[in-house]
């Protein structure tokens, strides 16, 4: 049993009690439960670059598709759109499908030259001619429908959990398809090439109307727990809230958070199980060989561009995992918000600050950046407020620092990684 790590899980423990004391345990639920998602997206990027050195930073991307995943399984759909130009849309789609891979297939069959380019060429425009024919009109439709409330398909109106699991496939495949692409660049092209489809993939959803409603934000999207205002009312959540001489409303939305929190707790505790245990496995050694040295795995016979697909695609799945959860928790999609440095770079902090390579380590430098994210203003803010008590109040250096305290977030991240990187560089917890 190693002490010092339970004793820095056991710190951060008590840094989230803290936060109950002082603030709210409304706040601190809130806190544990992004603290939880952020937990799940580090381990999807240590599988990549933990186990097999991929540096990809495409993780905004492959989140955004998992809250994507939300809109289209579980929103209910919209029954206008769909006769406007629903099936219009879906064949446009089609036809963009197929010309794709008959210009695939031509490029294989035939040989290099001139007919080839010309026969490429040929099936590349005629398809987009059609594909556009379809797909504008059946858009244009779909979007004048009610545009102040829909102005989309809308989804299949599935159970909400089973979008986590779409989640999850839709990133997979989204990121098979990248990979086929980009795992033959070399690592700093790959870093490159991921950023870019990540941005790619947010300009489609913030967009595409017809699917996403764009930057109007899909709202209402169903919960995997109770309602607030719907526990407000239940005579038998009110009974038990009465015996517990709490505050109703406050209690209503403690339930819902902890509710979260143990449907969080529960997906984490798989992924963590199925990480370990991948990583402990013949693949998870064979995985850890290519990272260190991929000429030597080769020369033992390994397919390493293979191996990187298999990796890239599983890390990827995890965080259009966690994406599908974090879009359920907040109830609404909003493409807008899809920033690199909260999915992408703050996550690469967690797994470098927690300990690349090492699950465990992974989860934790999730909850502390996150914690640390979140908290660090507040208390910046209350640090400027006594450092500058003795200034009069209309003192334009006490004004300065005390609105300059919103960005000690960025300042602190910078010193964490600096302090980590010079005292403890393989992490806190270091991969065995």
């Amino acid at each position: 049993m190693n002490y010092r790590n339970i004793s820095l899980f056991g710190i951060v423990f008590l840094l989230l009690v803290g936060v109950g004391f002082v603030q709210s345990w409304s706040v601190a639920f809130a806190l544990v439960n992004l603290c939880l998602l952020s937990s799940v997206m580090a381990l999807g990027v240590n599988i990549q670059w933990g186990y097999a050195g991929l540096f990809s930073v495409g993780t905004m991307g492959f989140v955004a598709l998992g809250g994507l995943a939300t809109v289209i399984t579980s929103m209910p759909p919209v029954a206008e759109a769909w006769r406007a130009g629903g099936l219009s849309v879906m064949v446009a789609l089609l036809v963009a499908v197929a010309t794709i891979i008959a210009a695939v297939q031509m490029f294989k069959r035939m040989a290099p030259g001139r007919n080839r380019t010309l026969a490429m060429a040929g099936i590349l425009v005629v398809g987009f001619i059609l594909y556009r024919y379809l797909f504008d009109p059946a858009v244009e439709a779909i979007e004048s429908v009610n545009s102040a409330s829909t102005g989309y398909l809308g989804g299949l109106g599935l159970p909400i959990l089973l979008s986590w699991v779409v989640g999850g496939l839709l990133a997979a495949g989204v990121a098979w398809v990248i990979g086929k692409i980009a795992l033959g660049l070399r690592s700093d092209y790959l870093a490159i090439a991921t950023l870019g489809i990540a941005e790619i993939i947010i300009a489609v959803i913030k967009n595409e109307d017809w699917l996403t409603r764009g930057v109007k934000n899909v709202n209402g999207i169903p919960r995997p727990t109770a309602y607030e205002v719907d526990l407000q009312v239940d005579p038998t959540f009110i009974s038990w809230v009465d015996w517990l001489g709490m505050d109703l409303i406050e209690a209503s939305s403690l339930y819902v958070k902890l509710s979260y929190a143990i449907l969080f707790v529960i997906v984490l505790a798989i992924i963590m199980w199925m990480s370990e245990k991948a990583l402990n496995s013949p693949w998870g050694r064979m995985m850890r060989a290519i990272r260190d040295n991929e000429e030597a795995a080769e020369a033992m016979g390994k397919d390493v561009t293979r191996r990187h697909l298999q990796v890239f695609v599983i890390g990827s799945a995890v965080c259009g995992i966690a994406g599908a959860m974090l879009t359920s928790l907040d109830g609404l999609l909003t493409p807008g918000t899809y920033q690199p440095l909260r999915f992408t770079f703050l996550i690469w902090v967690m797994v470098i600050v927690g300990g690349s390579g090492n699950n465990w380590g992974s989860v934790l430098g999730g909850f502390l950046i996150w914690f640390l994210w979140i908290e660090v203003e507040p208390i910046g803010l209350w640090l400027m407020d006594v450092i500058t008590s003795g200034m009069a109040e209309d003192s334009g250096l006490r004004a300065h620092l005390l609105e300059s305290a919103a960005h000690m977030r960025l300042i602190t991240m910078g010193l964490i990684l600096l302090l980590v990187l010079r005292f403890s560089p393989r992490g806190l917890i270091p991969e065995k």
